[in-house]
């Protein structure tokens, strides 16, 4: 059978199609698309209609290389688009990189601070987190004039079907569900004088969404029923799914635009100690809690390298990576989750003040750059490994790297010194994999659970093995420099 999995990533979408069956799993991409944020009347904004211009573009392109059995989509979390009384949408949704969104924290705290919230949302404190977004825009008339409130995935599979849902693993991302219950908090909800009906019924994965309308099927040429499925609707979810782990002695990184560290749980860790520590307790598929922090990620590359073209000729990462692999380890290192990375801007800059700041040299050039940010992304995933392990009890014997930054083959080494455990680095486009194994074993195409999607995915997936290496003293030493330990 022949699945579509709509993957929306924060530079960019695709589409892909993959043809599963007992023992097959071939995905191709049929469509890629830019997604651009736009900043207008001082707000940034995610151009959602562009994007769900390229969705349909790519499931034309799909339809053109055969039937298809079935639609899935997943996205980034937390951003919403606010839908008025007639189902229309009340404007673009923000970027959560819009710095409107911190005004909700001294709202939200003010009801329920930060301990509490964590006790029933479980959630690592991220400023832009849904939660903040919706409180700093109570009393707007966007708000006032809005009934629901759609994550993008749940937007797109209502434009794709008219199905008002929100997809549970997303859902569990705005700080507004009760992790233990998985439900909508209806008590934090009503704390915020929110009304309960921007709210939808939620999802699981797996659970039928309804099937393209009759208006999709014509501008894409496809011919219907075609069903749309839940699936792990936050790209983490389904690229948890795309980890071709043989145990569960595993930890993840799903390395991209953020990177997300962790290790797959059966029950939240609702502690103090998790909540110091940064971590969060996303839903996944099949009952599963991400356990996970996220890491700023390669945004600190590909700022630095956005800075660097628009400066003068374009940056060849190529040739910077293997002119960083000849910088000596360590020169800088900086905390990749200090919140001045966190807007776009001009990221060497910044990494050259965070250095002079804790008295370091800061880097001399764009080598010396790069190295820098790999050097200390290594370094934060070596800390999210070794505190989920700490503070879940989770046994860590290898860490699976999936994503795009899988093809970053000195980062890919580097965290393997840096945690001391072997990297088994692939499939990159995890996402896309665990989107569409979900679809098919909805459709009955392939059985089983987590275990058995993952021996699929081991049987079909190329992984790049990374053995550990290094001086671990000099690993040790260099968090030292960037934690102020």
């Amino acid at each position: 059978m022949r699945f579509a999995a709509v993957d929306l990533g924060a530079s960019s979408g695709r589409v892909m199609v993959a043809d599963v069956g007992p023992g097959r799993l071939e995905l191709t991409e049929v469509h890629r698309f830019a997604n651009r944020p736009v900043a207008a009347g001082g707000r940034l904004h995610w151009d959602v209609l562009s994007l769900y211009a390229g969705v349909l573009d790519g499931l034309r392109a799909a339809g053109r290389t055969g039937p298809l059995d079935g639609v899935g989509i997943d996205s980034w979390a937390v951003d919403v688009g606010l839908l008025d009384a007639d189902g229309a949408l009340l404007g673009n949704p923000l970027h959560y990189r819009d710095a409107g969104h911190e005004a909700g924290v001294p709202q939200v705290h003010a009801v329920a601070d930060a301990a509490e919230l964590y006790r029933v949302n479980g959630l690592q404190h991220l400023p832009f987190n849904t939660v903040f977004q919706l409180a700093a825009r109570r009393g707007s008339a966007q708000l006032d004039a809005a009934r629901t409130a759609l994550l993008v995935p749940d937007l797109v599979a209502y434009w794709l079907t008219g199905a008002v849902a929100a997809e549970l693993t997303n859902a569990s991302t705005t700080g507004l569900l009760d992790t233990r219950t998985r439900e909508w908090s209806w008590p934090l909800v009503d704390a915020l004088d929110l009304p309960r009906h921007l709210f939808p019924p939620l999802v699981a994965p797996g659970d039928p969404l309804g099937v393209l309308s009759p208006d999709v099927l014509e501008q894409t040429g496809l011919t219907g029923p075609v069903p749309v499925t839940a699936v792990g609707s936050h790209d983490t979810a389904s690229a948890v799914v795309g980890v071709p782990a043989a145990t569960d002695r595993f930890a993840y990184i799903s390395c991209g635009t953020w990177s997300l560290v962790g290790v797959e749980l059966a029950t939240p860790v609702l502690t103090e100690a998790s909540r110091s520590a940064g971590f969060t307790n996303e839903l996944g598929v099949d009952g599963t809690v991400r356990y996970l922090r996220n890491v700023m990620g390669l945004w600190l590359l590909s700022e630095s390298l956005r800075t660097w073209s628009a400066a003068g000729p374009p940056a060849d990462l190529a040739e910077l990576l293997a002119a960083a692999a000849r910088v000596p380890a360590f020169a800088a290192v900086v905390d990749c989750d200090d919140p001045r990375f966190l807007p776009p801007g001009d990221m060497p800059a910044r990494i050259a003040q965070l250095c002079r700041e804790t008295g370091q040299t800061p880097p001399e050039g764009r080598a010396e750059t790069v190295r820098c940010i790999l050097d200390s992304l290594a370094l934060a995933y070596r800390r999210a490994v070794r505190t989920a392990a700490r503070v879940s009890g989770a046994e860590v014997e290898v860490v699976h790297v999936v994503g795009g930054g899988g093809r970053n083959t000195l980062l890919m080494q580097l965290t393997a010194d840096a945690c001391g455990l072997p990297v088994l680095a692939g499939p990159v486009e995890a996402a896309a994999l665990g989107n569409v194994l979900v679809q098919a074993r909805a459709a009955g195409t392939v059985t089983g659970g987590l275990p058995e999607l993952r021996a699929l995915l081991r049987a079909t997936q190329d992984v790049v093995r990374y053995e550990p290496g290094g001086d671990p003293g000099a690993w040790a030493a260099a968090e030292r420099r960037t934690t102020g330990g």
